[in-house]
């Protein structure tokens, strides 16, 4: 079996081991060995991994908390929704604005491979905090969203349900501070405190004390404000799970770009979504093939390799390893002619 420890935003791999079976053992080894190579000291480093009783054990979770690693059992996953543009004299049932007409694809994107793992279709005028609750994600996932998501009782019900959640702080946001963290002088992280919001909607939702981490951008010089309800993450890794927000954005350029979904074969909202999931349906079946395959295409040179040999009669697997197959026996053309 294969132990692998992937950093999940550099996509470096920082150690890895091949044994004969399966043990909490070997993996709290691993992890060991990974922190004291990369030179790991920091509280609030975050290790996500499957629900495997390796990863659950007393072993690994006793060498997790003496090394200050944080257990989670989901991976991040990005929330956001993006406006589709259709016709106005096809699609009157969409009008969002005069001469202008679209529905609002709301995506929950897993940053494990890039895939959507939740999907939902409304009109182009509908919130996306209308579709919040249709999303069910599992407990212990780390959801990131934008400012759009702002209504305090979804936050509450995220906590409640053991979700962690990032997003940025709104402008003009009322708050108390209840306790100041420590920070590095002269780094990154400008502040890291644990605040009350004040509002009347904050206080109406009853929403838990969270935390709010200032930090400046060291290739920008942007600050931002980032807001989650994790305790114990270092302030720079909120910072970095809330930068993989934008690959929900990449892939909805991609699904525009190479799932043709511009052009509908309906009219109806039920035909639109209809073919919006068949769209992401072609998505994760071509990348469950690159994955089967260990092919080092990118997807959409799997995809469009796929559409030049629609029609001929040869296993995926061969296509994109590139093996040949036997050219056909002509005793048996010939028998079948016969027949």
């Amino acid at each position: 079996r294969l132990y692998l420890i992937e950093d999940l935003f550099s996509r470096k791999i920082v150690g890895w081991e091949v044994h004969a079976e399966e043990s909490a053992e070997h993996a709290s080894r691993l992890i060991e060995r990974a922190c004291l190579a990369e030179g790991v000291h920091r509280p609030g480093l975050v290790l996500h991994s499957d629900n495997g009783s390796p990863m659950k054990g007393a072993t690994m979770l006793s060498t997790l908390q003496r090394l200050g690693v944080v257990p989670s059992f989901s991976r991040p996953s990005v929330r956001d929704g993006s406006l589709i543009d259709l016709s106005m004299k096809v699609f009157p049932w969409a009008d969002i604005a005069p001469k202008k007409a679209a529905f609002k694809l709301h995506l929950g994107l897993d940053h494990d491979g890039l895939i959507p793992a939740f999907a939902e279709v409304s009109e182009g005028l509908e919130s996306e905090m209308d579709v919040a609750d249709a999303f069910a994600f599992p407990p212990g996932s780390v959801v990131v969203f934008d400012r759009g998501y702002s209504r305090y009782t979804w936050h509450k019900r995220l906590s409640e349900r053991g979700i962690f959640w990032v997003t940025r702080a709104r402008k003009g946001m009322v708050h108390e501070v209840v306790k100041t963290l420590p920070v590095v002088e002269n780094g990154p992280v400008l502040q890291d405190q644990i605040i009350r919001l004040t509002s009347r909607k904050a206080l109406q939702a009853e929403l838990p004390d969270i935390r709010r981490i200032q930090y400046r951008d060291p290739e920008t010089g942007k600050v931002y404000v980032f807001l989650t309800n994790h305790r114990r993450w270092a302030a720079q890794t909120v910072a970095d799970i809330y930068k993989s927000r934008w690959e929900v954005e990449l892939f909805f350029k991609w699904i525009k770009q190479n799932l043709k979904i511009r052009s509908f074969l309906g009219h109806s909202m039920n035909a639109v979504a209809s073919q919006i999931f068949v769209a992401l349906c072609v998505h994760l079946l071509v990348a469950f093939q690159k994955f089967v395959s260990r092919s080092g295409m990118g997807t959409q040179a799997v995809l469009r390799l796929v559409q030049l040999h629609l029609f001929q009669r040869k296993p995926l697997a061969d296509l994109l390893s590139g093996r040949k197959q036997d050219p056909p026996n002509p005793q048996m053309s010939l028998w079948l002619r016969a027949a």
